[in-house]
């Protein structure tokens, strides 16, 4: 029976710990008698003239004494560890427990006992209330999931230490020292590779139980289990065919909907685990020294990335190392001593040979989710999209990938001496109008599904997107962390600048046209990477500000989050009149736009305080200018992609707000000193300025429509500009309303001054935007 909420809530740890104590004792005691027995009774008994019987049997008698003293006291010792972890561990989760529980009851909630080792957690609802009303929904499911997984984790301790203690023990009262722990981690981790050798003959249960084993230690900071657990396979190799089977076996055609999600979750918890162990940086372990495998691991894995991969004698289709490998790296934050040359080989190698990886993928069934289990982007046949998404997750290994020389390989992964590539930059190749991606599907009639064509095309440029995320933003591109300690570096600013001028020269790879007004204008190969540009230009909010207006680069009025990226006005324009035609880019602008100059203003307001007048109301109004001449682009890239591009409706616009809320809570956080590092960014508005802001947002991006007549007649901008201008006026709206000390005469003359410079800025970008599209 598995471990319940109640039981980890109340459960006396102290006994536990007693215990461990006593162990100590009998260990430290053992020790003793061991050197006693060793250095006394038995050198005395070597040293002894035997003869008759005595020579026969008294020293074989002392001499197994003496063993098994020493047995008693590995044993013994064994105990001590394995108990010794399992307490402080288990003293950890349930003080993690209890702290949440604490802290949902504060805002009201109530932990729920499901007694199957989950909760719930309740709000007290109001009599008559409608549940689909319930705003508080998707936290109490965070305080459930975050609960639940700490009881699964003491589960998993208490499972693990009940089998040590019995291996330890042996169930024979005659004879000690059956097994050697020198920790409960070294007790998981050979359980761990016990159903690993298993491979395709694990049961469903075996499966969840080393998925729970890598889920809760794979990722332990100091890297001990993950580092143990890969060696224990064997290596490179070794990893790659056990890896192979089990995707293999959970995503054919007779594997069941368990299976496979068994093997989706193998995939992200040895991801984990993987990224884990190949970092040369975790910290000290409790051995005293780090744990990681060594850097050959990273060389082997490229000279294994083009060679075939058997894990039974005989098979028909072997896929690359690097086919199997990149299921794997799309899980983890890896370090870019490991992640970096790999990412660079399989991009020259694409380079070379495009369909290299794609000539062995199985044909003629329905598409399966090959060795990328998860199903995300891929089937994962092809590596490039692989190694993107990792980078996409390892924000330094990104970095270093996009801003740095590149680095020429050989096929076989060594680096090339002395010779360079025929590209400067990834970013540079990437963008070349004749780079070639390649459709990531299994599926045999992909070719005659025009649909399923397209979708696969983007798989490429959707992961490219990520991984330029996490290299210019300095976090995972899904992170929902924010942390106010990561700024720009120069590198990354540098970036964006190049990113920006790439796309603005070269618009007819973004161009997303699904034949309607514009039927000369054609979809461009990377329309795809839309919603990361997006994303990118709301992290750079404050570049994109000083760029309308050509703000100085030193401006202390409009800050930037580190280095700057000194972004040409026009070429800013042009770039964000591209990327806001895609609804999520749009929605992500337009949610820090408003942040961002809700913060700028507020932060005027609090430095000048009660020494405002009236005449203050133009350099008020200044505040908000470059943010509305962002959404006059905003504005007019919508009616672009409505009415000309035909390729979104009002209707997905409005919806993709909810989505990027996250935004509000990101960018106001980082301007309020009072926001902890790190925090989450997701769920409820951290205060109410972010409250404020983020029911602005929905507001204006509802507001923000137009008709067909009034696209046609060059009006397209109008209820945008209506948006923008109450948008604007809210930000000081909401300051007057929690600040006092200001005359309502100076109040009021602030807010008109805003409302003016609003209305005008916002029709100045759209009028910009209008003149240089092409539309």
């Amino acid at each position: 029976m598995s471990l319940t909420y109640h039981d980890l809530m109340q459960v006396d740890l102290g006994k536990l710990g007693s215990a461990v104590s006593d162990w100590k004792k009998a260990v430290d005691n053992l020790k003793q008698l061991e050197s006693d027995a060793r250095d006394g009774l038995q050198k005395k008994s070597d040293r002894a003239r035997w003869e008759g019987v005595n020579a026969g049997v008294t020293r074989q008698f002392v001499s197994k004494t003496a063993k098994e003293i020493a047995d008693l006291h590995v044993e013994a010792n064994g105990i001590h560890k394995v108990l010794d972890d399992a307490h402080r561990e288990l003293e950890a989760l349930q003080k993690g427990v209890r702290t949440l529980t604490a802290e949902a009851k504060d805002k009201g909630y109530t932990v729920r006992d499901n007694g199957d080792g989950t909760v719930s957690v309740d709000a007290h609802a109001m009599p008559g209330a409608d549940p689909k009303d319930d705003k508080n929904l998707e936290e109490r499911q965070r305080y459930a999931d975050s609960i639940t997984g700490k009881i699964a984790h003491a589960n998993d301790i208490d499972i693990s230490t009940k089998m040590a203690l019995s291996r330890t023990h042996g169930n024979d009262p005659y004879n000690a020292g059956h097994a050697k722990y020198d920790s409960l981690n070294d007790a998981q981790v050979e359980r761990a590779l016990e159903l690993a050798e298993k491979r395709e003959t694990m049961t469903d249960r075996e499966l969840a139980e080393l998925n729970r084993l890598l889920r809760h230690n794979g990722r332990e900071e100091d890297g001990e289990f993950a580092t143990e657990f890969f060696q224990g396979l064997g290596g490179p190799r070794q990893t790659l065919e056990f890896y192979g089977a089990m995707s293999n076996d959970g995503t054919g055609e007779g594997a069941t909907k368990t299976r496979l999600a068994g093997v989706q979750d193998l995939q992200k918890y040895m991801g984990h685990a993987l990224a884990n162990a190949t970092d040369p940086y975790t910290p000290q372990s409790i051995k005293g020294d780090r744990q990681h495998l060594p850097s050959w691991w990273g060389a082997e894995f490229r000279k294994l990335g083009t060679q075939e991969i058997e894990w039974e004698r005989g098979m028909m289709n072997r896929p690359y190392g690097y086919q199997v490998l990149g299921g794997l790296l799309r899980y983890g934050n890896y370090d870019p001593a490991f992640l970096t040359p790999i990412a660079e080989h399989v991009t020259q190698l694409h380079q070379d040979d495009p369909r290299r990886f794609l000539a062995n993928k199985p044909a003629g069934s329905d598409d399966g989710y090959g060795f990328n289990p998860s199903g995300k982007l891929g089937t994962g046949n092809e590596p490039l999209n692989s190694v993107l998404e990792a980078l996409g997750h390892s924000p330094e290994a990104a970095e270093q990938f996009f801003t740095q020389p590149p680095t020429a390989y050989n096929e076989d992964g060594t680096i090339k001496s002395g010779e360079k590539t025929d590209f400067k930059s990834y970013l540079d190749l990437f963008t070349d109008k004749d780079f070639e991606w390649t459709i990531d599907t299994n599926a045999h009639n992909v070719l005659a599904d025009e649909e399923g064509t397209k979708k696969a095309l983007n798989f490429g440029p959707d992961a490219l997107g990520h991984a330029l995320e996490a290299a210019t933003t300095g976090r995972p591109y899904d992170s929902d962390i924010a942390d106010p300690s990561i700024k720009h570096t120069e590198a990354q600013a540098k970036l964006v600048h190049d990113i920006v001028e790439k796309f603005s020269a070269h618009p007819d790879l973004l161009t997303h046209n699904l034949n309607g007004d514009l039927e000369e204008e054609k979809t461009g190969p990377l329309y795809a990477l839309r919603d990361s540009l997006g994303h990118i230009s709301a992290d750079y909010m404050g570049d994109f500000q000083r760029s309308m207006y050509l703000e100085g680069a030193e401006s202390k009025v409009f800050p930037v989050n580190g280095a700057a990226a000194n972004l040409d006005s026009g070429n800013a324009m042009k770039f964000l009149g591209l990327v806001g035609q895609d609804p999520n880019a749009y929605s992500a602008i337009t949610a820090a736009q408003q942040a961002y100059t809700t913060n700028v203003v507020h932060n005027f307001l609090d430095t000048e305080g009660k020494g405002l007048t009236a005449e203050d109301s133009a350099r008020v109004g200044d505040l908000v200018a470059p943010g509305a001449a962002i959404a006059g682009v905003m504005s007019n890239a919508r009616a672009d992609a409505i009415y000309d591009y035909h390729t979104a409706s009002n209707k997905e616009y409005n919806e993709a707000v909810a989505d990027n809320a996250k935004w509000v809570n990101r960018i106001v956080g980082l301007g309020t000193s009072a926001i902890p590092a790190p925090f989450s960014v997701v769920g409820e508005p951290i205060n109410w300025l972010a409250e404020d802001v983020s029911e602005n947002v929905v507001k204006s991006v509802s507001q923000d429509t137009t008709d067909e007549a009034e696209h046609d007649a060059g009006r397209e901008y109008t209820k945008g500009r209506k948006a923008v201008v109450e948008a604007s006026a809210a930000a000081v709206v909401s300051y007057f309303t929690h600040h006092a000390g200001i005359d309502q005469r100076t109040r009021e003359d602030i807010e008109r001054g805003v409302r003016t410079a609003a209305g005008l800025s916002h029709t100045d970008g759209a009028q910009w935007n209008s003149s240089g599209d092409g539309t």
